[in-house]
């Protein structure tokens, strides 16, 4: 920082009420603050080191219940925090405490890390609870600074991939995690935004065949004060303190044109960029939690308060606290969040973290409010991809398959019944046909298609795919809360021992398992998921809850040996046999009826001895095999106006049983043969290429999955 930045500025000009945040112009900075109850707004000014507290300017103006001031003497780089004077009254829901330097809502950069005291806390503390009594001690020795910044960075010809949903393919991956362990990525780069940006890195994305990243927690957030003192960190990062900063702890430079960078490198590769973001609460948790920013700018209009008493939030987030997306100030900065990472940022989407409290106008979800209402009809929001999480921790708040129009669902009734199939549940079978082919029952009847379900086995929270197949229980101890914490519902297996074992057998059938279950995600209709490392095995040693383990536990090793080469070699010959097909990418549902000129229909269901499921054999409690016929013509004739599409049909049979079943080979449209694509049972999943004929039974294997071509090449 220069040494004027250091300097008190002198002149203080009226300025505007928009936009938010510390805005530098060219020629001066403007500050605006909203705040409905403050009686006075300080903005404080630091040295370059952001030690030293050197000038207190008071704003004066207020527009709208938006505080603000110009500085024409104020440069990028300027550290500032605010002081806000009010009412100290919890029980009416006013918690202003001006000894408690606050961070800018709308701060583009957020500098220097918190450390933690009791001075952070604007009530006195006793045995770490809250009591009412006013607090005088100053946090500003411990509180990361506000930085002014310039936006400007070269964007040259940089323009979104706008892959169209239906060819998705997301990669769930964490910033710091993904490389802190590749040695492709230089050691002072790893770890960051710009070890993403590596060329090892694109190449292994590109080669992997993904088209969309979807990157953890990236907007600035805090470490809990209860994880640091026991020596761990919020590593998954769902704890936001600044909603238009990226958290520089991921940054090698300190500076935002590195996301910018990273972003710019991932769409020259043809990669999307969706940002997992958490509008549904903040870091400063519960009525005893420290006043960092929202709670000490306006508690009462930023956080949802129990109505009879106003001392207490409204929780649907098991986090303490829930914005208040009826107050408009509140809903108005979420959207210029969202605006801002699109039109500054670049990115290309967003998965909203519990989306099912954004949608909350009163205590009921609502899935026209106004939340969704605005996104809809926004000219810049609308027209990026838009994700849920479709559920909180509310009454009620269980909303999958009922977002609107134009979104996306992580579906986790998909997640359950490939589980409990692959695992060798009973009754099942039903439930698996229904998610394998894009959950109708689900999107259908609301005019939504088949990628409206963002369909995963896996995700960030819970088992990495090699503990879904190595652990019955979870095993969390390192988390520090006696392996309490985390789900005790899995729905996993451990194929015969838990954890890792020398047995042969038991490991040849967990990478069988493994290869069962990416297959059938793959071959899914609507948007498969994978989470990072989880096609090389990654393995978290049985921790399903491993967002404070900022270490080895959750990052990803990259030293691969045969097994995890061979798994890396199938998933890619995976992702690229569903791009080549588009009967595994449908845009539209399977309707079950008959194909024109032909008794085929464009889907059905089948038992091993080649004739049709019937309705009541679904039922059936022992059955684990079925197979699939998906004819490739309707797709031509639905399509072929909008581009030429293959004319393959396939037949996709499944077995979750541990003994061998001969399935006949029906015979339809005439033709009288089949050739093996893909048959899980062999070690690489590849299998030689093989023509059957229809009319003779496949030796299908225990606990494998097969794909065959009707007719046609080796692919």
């Amino acid at each position: 920082m220069s040494t004027e930045i250091a300097q008190q500025v002198t002149a203080v000009w009226p300025g505007r009420p928009y936009p938010r945040g510390a805005t530098w112009d060219g020629e001066g900075v403007n500050f605006a603050l909203f705040s409905e109850h403050a009686e006075r707004v300080e903005l404080c000014v630091f040295d370059a080191n952001g030690r030293r507290e050197i000038q207190r300017i008071a704003v004066k103006e207020r527009t709208d219940e938006v505080w603000h001031c110009y500085l024409p003497e104020a440069r990028p780089g300027m550290l500032y925090g605010y002081r806000v004077h009010g009412p100290y009254k919890p029980e009416e829901g006013h918690r202003f405490n001006a000894h408690k330097l606050l961070l800018d809502p709308y701060a583009n950069t957020i500098v220097g890390g918190l450390r933690w005291s009791d001075a952070h806390f604007a009530y006195g503390i006793g045995n770490k609870r809250e009591d009412l009594s006013f607090d005088r001690r100053d946090n500003a020795a411990g509180m990361p600074k506000c930085k002014v910044i310039d936006r400007a960075f070269t964007w040259g010809d940089d323009r979104r991939p706008n892959v169209p949903w239906h060819e998705m393919v997301v990669y769930e991956m964490h910033v710091g995690g993904f490389t802190m362990q590749h040695t492709g990525v230089p050691t002072a780069l790893r770890g960051t935004y710009a070890g993403l940006a590596c060329p090892a890195v694109i190449d292994y994305l590109r080669r992997l065949g993904i088209t969309t990243v979807e990157l953890m927690p990236v907007h600035a957030f805090v470490d809990d004060r209860y994880l640091v003192e026991k020596g761990l960190r919020n590593y998954w990062g769902y704890n936001t303190i600044g909603f238009f900063a990226p958290d520089m702890r991921y940054s090698a430079s300190g500076k935002i044109a590195e996301f910018k960078t990273m972003v710019k490198s991932f769409h020259s590769a043809g990669i999307e960029v969706i940002l997992d973001v958490v509008y549904n609460h903040s870091a400063e948790g519960n009525h005893c939690g420290p006043t960092l920013c929202f709670r000490g700018v306006d508690n009462a209009a930023y956080y949802r308060l129990t109505a009879d008493n106003p001392r207490y939030y409204m929780d649907y987030t098991g986090c303490g606290n829930t914005f208040n997306m009826q107050q408009p100030r509140v809903l108005q900065m979420i959207m210029d969040s969202l605006r801002y990472w699109v039109t500054e940022m670049h990115v290309d989407g967003f998965r909203f973290d519990l989306a099912a409290t954004l949608a909350r106008e009163l205590h009921e979800v609502d899935r026209l409010g106004a939340f969704f209402d605005i996104l809809r009809q926004d000219p810049v929001l609308s027209q990026v991809k838009l994700i849920a999480e479709p559920w909180d921790l509310g009454e009620g708040g269980y909303q999958v398959g009922k977002f609107p129009v134009g979104w996306a669902e992580w579906n986790d009734k998909y997640r359950d019944a490939m589980r409990g199939y692959w695992k060798g549940d009973g009754g099942k079978m039903g439930e698996f046909a229904w998610r394998f082919t894009g959950s109708s029952d689900l999107y259908g009847r609301s005019g939504r298609r088949p990628y409206a379900s963002i369909n995963f086995i896996t995700a960030h929270d819970g088992f990495t795919l090699h503990d879904l197949v190595s652990y019955n229980d979870k095993h969390n101890e390192a988390n520090g809360e006696e392996n309490r914490d985390g789900s005790n519902n899995n729905v996993s297996w451990n194929c015969g021992a838990e954890g890792p074992t020398d047995d042969a057998e038991i490991n040849k059938l967990r990478e069988r398992q493994k290869r069962n279950m990416l297959a059938t995600l793959l071959l899914s209709q609507g948007i498969p998921m994978i989470v990072a490392g989880d096609e090389i095995g990654r393995t978290q040693n049985g921790n399903n809850n491993a967002y404070c383990q900022d270490n080895p536990t959750s990052w990803i090793d990259w030293k691969l040996d045969e097994s995890r080469k061979s798994l890396l070699k199938f998933t890619q010959r995976l992702i690229a046999f569903r791009r080549a097909h588009p009967g595994f990418r449908r845009r539209d549902f399977f309707q079950g009826r008959s194909l024109r000129g032909s008794d085929v229909k464009d889907i059905m269901w089948l038992k091993p001895d080649g004739t049709e499921m019937t309705d009541e054999e679904w039922n059936n409690e022992f059955a684990r095999c079925l197979g699939v016929y998906l004819s490739g013509r309707d797709l031509r004739e639905t399509d072929e106006r909008a581009h030429p599409v293959q004319d393959d049909t396939f037949l996709v049979l499944f077995n979750a049983h541990h003994d061998a079943i001969e399935f006949m080979l029906p015979s339809f449209d005439g033709s009288n043969t089949w050739m093996r694509q893909i048959d899980t049972a062999y070690d690489d999943g590849g299998a030689p290429y093989q023509h059957h004929a229809a009319g003779s039974s496949y030796p299908l294997q225990g606990r494998s999955l097969v794909v065959l071509l009707q007719g046609g090449q080796a692919f």
